[in-house]
């Protein structure tokens, strides 16, 4: 049954526009989680807390308990000097223990459709700055008609420190070319396999100009380095690296799962790591009123509706 949908940090604005994002419960593995103590664990979720009207918690809560199929909004928000940001990163992941499967769904920023609770039609991304996560979450839901049951927000630079933390990432590059500048001036990204430090992984994920698939080749490289960091950080059993990823956590990560939840996805849901599908949802774009949009068909919403339902 559908549930009933209810209707700062100041600082630069840092990273372009691009999907940097984790889901924090599946960075730490089962092995990794019981070498801390509780108070490491239970000081760093409860300063990541933030609450939501958005989501009925006791919903979530039952679903979980039962190992069903679950939702989770990832938002990458590119805050700014002036406003409370926007979420220039959009990523839903669906997690189902029942087939050891984890759905990868990147909502492209500039994708059209109704802002709930604001009673206009915009980017998608506008509806983290019209009316925060709250807003972000019931726009995501009226699009695609599911559920979501939880959320977890990073700001941009959390990327970087979170690459360090767990000792850098390997992935496989299908591009060759050199950075512009914006984090380590010329750079060589060369083709093939490839082994990045923090600041060339945002570099990495930010890179859009040089693709001949602009955005949606953007948005396979920044899934590459959130699969990257998740199997990296969920292997590891170093407590030294593990105080190091709590630590970029509480610093840059809010979430509304708390610490009962995650000891569920972390015991429960672990094995969703052994099949990731990614998906891109896909549009055309357009100019209205000298504003560019994505406009994307209602047989490609169903279909994205269908595979995180089924």
């Amino acid at each position: 049954m559908e549930r009933q949908r209810k209707t700062k940090r100041k600082r630069k604005r840092r990273i372009g526009r691009y999907i940097i994002l984790i889901l924090l419960v599946l960075v730490i593995g089962v092995a990794s989680f019981l070498l801390l103590t509780a108070r490491d664990v239970k000081q760093t979720v409860d300063g990541i807390q933030k609450e939501t009207t958005a989501i009925d918690e006791g919903v979530t809560s039952e679903k979980i308990k039962n190992k069903e199929r679950i939702n989770v909004l990832l938002l990458g928000i590119d805050e700014r000097e002036f406003d409370s940001g926007r979420s220039d990163a959009l990523l839903l992941m669906s997690l189902n223990p029942a087939t050891e499967s984890m759905d990868l769904v990147s909502i492209p920023r500039d994708t059209r459709t109704e802002i709930i609770g604001h009673n206009t039609v915009d980017k998608i991304n506008h509806a983290y700055a019209f009316g925060g996560v709250d807003m972000s979450l019931e726009t995501v839901e009226n699009l695609l008609d599911v559920d979501i049951d939880y959320f977890v927000e990073i700001n941009m630079q959390g990327l970087a420190d979170l690459v360090d933390a767990v000792g850098g990432v390997t992935v496989e590059n299908d591009l060759d070319w050199y950075d512009e500048g914006f984090y380590k001036k010329d750079y060589h990204y060369k083709k093939g396999q490839i082994n990045l430090d923090g600041q060339q992984a945002l570099g990495y994920a930010r890179m859009r100009h040089l693709d001949p698939d602009g955005d949606f080749g953007r948005n396979a490289r920044q899934r590459q380095v959130i699969e990257a960091v998740i199997n990296k950080g969920a292997n590891i059993k170093s407590v030294g690296k593990i105080d190091d990823i709590l630590a970029v956590l509480g610093k840059n990560v809010q979430t509304n799962i708390n610490l009962a939840s995650m000891r569920h996805l972390l015991t429960d849901y672990r094995n969703v790591r052994n099949s990731v599908q990614e998906h891109e949802m896909r549009g055309e774009g357009t100019k209205i009123n000298g504003i560019y949009y994505l406009i994307v068909p209602e047989d490609e919403i169903t279909a994205i509706h269908d595979i995180i339902s089924k």
